[in-house]
């Protein structure tokens, strides 16, 4: 079944390209190179030409950085620092992997959200992050979302995805799992990677170039004037991904021709929301304690999204 879009959409117009900043191209490349391994994933020098912090440069001038730079080299197609190369057979057979079997992901996955926004009207935006936008997916992974949702929210967003990703799972007990997303009833498939309240995005706390990548990788599916609002708030994106200005939202879905009345959702149960959450959250961790590079890789994803996360203690 192929995902109905509404149209090709993008984020055009929304606010004039910044100016670009004063960096050498060949800076702006090794930079890049960098945020991308922190992510623990490379790509080649089209697509990084594509992507570079401050705007897109030529492949040329990709290739000319890779050759007069000594941390730097092209193995397997991928642009990576030396100390890198011995993840570039992972990074390239993920890479093969999403070309195979990401398709039918995203369209379990918009399938999800019309569900998802329809059963929880709070929900103002949806974007595909993680692997499955990065271009890394296999078949083991879940699928991380991006939600924008009104103040007040936030656990009930967390648990809706939660209680509606558990239903939705049963019928795909069959999927691949890794320590990540293995879980005792069902496989965990859907997952909100990021969630914010329209507040926080206005503007956000953080415009620092991991944030700005984060949002330029993620791929709106639904609530696009939400994601615009959050662009138009926050120009100091930009200046670290003008390309942000030009993203196309090729996967848009048509919102859902009835939702449950807003009313049901009434922000005083974002208390109730956070206790449930938290403790399911936890046991969740607690079924890994035997999988400690599961709960590093948590960690690390965590502690790329400070200030942002849920449950975290003072």
């Amino acid at each position: 079944m192929a995902v109905k879009t509404v149209r090709r959409s993008s984020l055009v117009g929304l606010i004039p390209s910044a100016t670009a900043r004063p960096v050498a191209v060949s800076d702006r490349v090794c930079q890049t190179v960098a945020l991308l391994g922190r992510r623990g994933y490379a790509l080649g020098a089209e697509r990084l030409a594509e992507l570079c912090i401050g705007g897109p440069v030529s492949t040329r001038e990709v290739r000319w950085t890779v050759a007069a730079d000594g941390d730097l080299v092209i193995a397997n197609d991928l642009v990576v620092d030396r100390a890198e190369l011995a993840r570039v057979d992972l990074i390239r057979s993920r890479a093969i992997g999403h070309r195979a079997g990401a398709g039918a992901y995203i369209e379990v996955t918009a399938r999800f959200v019309r569900a998802l926004v329809a059963f929880a009207p709070f929900i103002r935006g949806v974007s595909i992050a993680g692997s499955l936008a990065s271009g890394g997916f296999r078949a083991s992974d879940d699928v991380d979302l991006n939600l924008i949702v009104d103040d007040g929210h936030r656990h009930l967003a967390y648990v809706a995805v939660n209680v509606l990703g558990l239903a939705h799972a049963l019928a795909h007990r069959g999927k691949p799992v890794d320590d990540l997303t293995r879980r005792p009833i069902a496989p965990r498939l859907m997952t909100a990677n990021l969630i914010l309240e329209r507040s926080q995005c206005l503007p956000l706390e953080r415009q620092d170039e991991d944030m700005a990548f984060e949002l330029l990788m993620a791929e709106p599916v639904f609530g696009l004037d939400a994601i615009k609002e959050l662009i138009h708030a926050n120009p100091g994106l930009l200046e670290h991904f003008p390309q942000l200005a030009n993203k196309p939202a090729p996967l848009l879905i048509e919102p859902p021709a009835r939702s449950l009345p807003s009313a049901l959702f009434p922000t005083f149960l974002d208390g109730a929301a956070r206790v449930v959450g938290e403790s399911a959250w936890r046991y969740m961790q607690w079924t890994r304690r035997h999988h400690p590079d599961a709960l590093a890789r948590v960690r690390y994803v965590r502690s790329t999204m400070r200030p942002y996360t849920l449950f975290d203690r003072s």
